[in-house]
């Protein structure tokens, strides 16, 4: 017989996965170290006007589901009414079966509005309804949504441009317990061909209250941001390399390369090479020097639709999976920090799964005694955040890392309704764990169980970023 859809057991496939789940993962606190939440959002207290603003305003995730099944853009990013375009994702969603986003949607549904009815084209209104009556309640403000979720800690994620002015003010909010905390995104600084490079060295230089024209006086000015950032909380940065890069320079060659930048010369592929292994070491050792973690994403290949990228901008859904040799590069990159003793903490993320295996061996290169793990395979990261992706990397890490140092699971979201993707992952990681002790590889051994799963779901993320 059928079990009941999305039951209370789900994705759990034996009484000791059951057992593991209940009693150590379910209510444990969520340490969200990687987000896209605007600060704004969290220190105004946002409430939402309906479903459709809280759910897909910004979810280039749906937005692309929904291009899929060929819904046209007038219901997705254009004029349509709100209540339109939640209409065409309730058509959409019962194509989704398989993916993600149907065990995610319905879970945000249960756990936030108490709808236990699968979203469709025919329960559209009702749900509609349900979702926004709750919504009109002061529970559902943003501060009330995270305390809810049981987040204690947010990393959202920042330009060092930035003043910082929500992170101060969620920061003296006594009333509001869940730490946000910013994280240092310098990607403008490492990208010197991209349209806009000299203008954002110039509001940089505004920031800090003087003109920059020699990478000197760059990395001094970046330098400043990073204390100020340190002071507001910050222990992590982040980065996307697009590509993964390596050719050393010395500081000369590369600030010329800063400075025909800034004058808007063209630069060749080698000088582009050159500059961004400069930066990323420069800035790598800076990390280091603070203990932050350094968070490289790799392996994105953005803007793919040209057409659509000139309509509706980055980030709304025609990203893909870049497919180029990424271990030479970053081995070199990381092992030029490491030589000098000042390579940070850092986690490593593919958006190519068939990079999984190889991260995971070039991560076991560079452990030590300086933290338990201190080279981490990242989460499954966008397009691998399925059920199976999360499978295969908790398994190629155990396969070929140490699983128990894990650092555990984000939301990588704009949204404040994505936490039950943790709950996702730690059902899929205590059936996975549960399967082995049902099949004898691993003793049933209550407290290691209890200890490796808590670990892995909060603690050691807690111990491991040291906020």
């Amino acid at each position: 017989m059928p079990k009941q859809f999305m039951d209370e057991d789900f994705l759990l496939q034996t009484p000791t996965a059951i057992r593991l789940f209940k009693t150590y993962a379910e209510r444990g606190p969520i340490i969200d170290f990687h987000c896209h939440i605007p600060p704004a959002d969290i220190a105004s207290d946002r409430q939402f006007e309906n479903i459709t603003e809280l759910w897909l305003g910004g979810d280039h995730y749906k937005w692309r589901a929904m291009r899929w099944n060929g819904i046209d853009e007038y219901f997705i990013t254009g004029n349509a009414s709100d209540r339109e375009k939640f209409q065409k994702w309730a058509e959409t969603l019962p194509q989704l079966v398989g993916n993600p986003l149907y065990h995610w949607s319905h879970l945000e549904l249960q756990r936030y509005f108490n709808v236990f009815t699968p979203l469709n084209a025919a329960t559209a209104e009702e749900i509609w309804q349900a979702c926004n009556e709750k919504l009109k309640t002061k529970d559902f403000s943003a501060m009330h949504l995270i305390a809810k979720s049981n987040v204690h800690v947010i990393c959202t994620t920042d330009d060092p441009t930035d003043p910082l002015e929500h992170h101060m003010a969620i920061a003296a909010n006594e009333n509001f317990t869940t730490r946000v905390l910013p994280t240092f995104r310098p990607d403008k600084a490492i990208y010197p061909e991209r349209n806009g490079f000299a203008s954002w060295v110039a509001r940089l230089g505004l920031t800090v209250g003087t003109s920059i024209t020699t990478l000197i006086e760059f990395t001094t000015a970046l330098e400043s941001r990073m204390d100020l950032f340190h002071a507001a909380g910050c222990r992590l940065s982040d980065h996307s390399l697009e590509p993964v890069c390596y050719e050393r320079a010395t500081d000369a060659e590369a600030d010329i390369v800063f400075r025909n930048a800034l004058a808007g010369d063209h630069l060749d592929k080698k000088s582009i090479r050159r500059y961004r292994t400069w930066m990323l070491i420069w800035l790598g050792k800076h990390y280091a020097k603070r203990a932050w973690t350094m968070q490289l994403h790799m392996m994105a290949q953005r803007n793919n639709n040209s057409l659509s990228f000139r309509r509706l901008g980055a980030d709304t859904g025609f990203d893909t999976m870049a497919d180029e040799p990424v271990v030479e590069p970053l081995s070199k990159l990381l092992d030029a920090m490491e030589i000098t003793g000042e390579l940070p903490k850092t986690i490593l993320y593919s958006l190519n799964s068939k990079d999984l295996e190889a991260l995971a061996a070039l991560a076991g290169c560079f452990q030590n005694s300086d933290a338990a793990g201190k080279i981490q395979l990242g989460a499954p990261w966008w397009f691998n955040d399925t059920r199976d992706g999360m499978e295969k990397q908790l398994k190629t890490l155990a396969n070929l890392g140490v699983l128990g140092r894990f650092v555990g699971m984000l939301t990588d979201s704009r949204s404040l309704i994505s936490y039950p993707r943790h709950e996702y992952f730690r059902r899929i990681l205590c059936n996975l764990i549960g399967g082995w002790v049902d099949a004898g590889e691993v003793p049933n051994d209550e407290e290691m169980l209890g200890s490796l799963i808590q670990n892995i779901c909060w603690q050691n993320a807690e111990r491991w970023f040291g906020f």
